[in-house]
């Protein structure tokens, strides 16, 4: 059973330093200090993040951030950790987190096309693509993203 809580400055300063390899790279972010100093990231306070424990293990971090109608979901998985399920079971936590948190707002993220591995953690989890691809802006220039709803 995973267990989970909200953030604290000294996981945010672990979890900004995980770094992915080959194309999932992208996802690496920004030393925390560089996030306080820009107010993004995990700094920005209108993020609600929270972490996940398998025992002591730390597996991964959601992020909710409430919008006037909706509330957009992000994950990131221990990169120790990923394929192993965690994602899925974090995913699934989110949805009732926001539920409880942001009662009577859809759930939506966006992810990029070529991540079929998150798009089906996030379709086994609940969530459906809505629509065709949207083009959007990076720090890696443009690319293609869909946008999901939980069902």
């Amino acid at each position: 059973m995973l267990k989970y809580h909200r953030i604290t400055e000294e996981e945010k300063y672990i979890v900004s330093n995980w770094k992915y390899n080959g194309d999932y790279s992208i996802y690496n972010s920004l030393p925390y200090e560089e996030q306080k100093k820009l107010g993004i990231g995990l700094a920005n306070t209108k993020n609600n993040y929270f972490v996940f424990y398998d025992k002591d293990i730390l597996v991964g971090y959601i992020n909710l951030h409430e919008e006037k109608t909706k509330t957009f979901f992000g994950i990131a998985a221990n990169p120790k950790y990923c394929g192993k399920g965690y994602g899925q079971r974090m995913t699934k936590m989110a949805i009732e987190i926001a539920q409880q948190m942001f009662p009577g707002k859809s759930l939506c993220l966006k992810v990029r096309v070529w991540n079929e591995r998150a798009i089906q953690c996030y379709k086994r989890a609940g969530f459906q693509i809505d629509g065709d691809p949207i083009v959007q802006s990076t720090p890696v220039g443009e690319e293609l993203f869909y946008y999901m709803n939980v069902k």
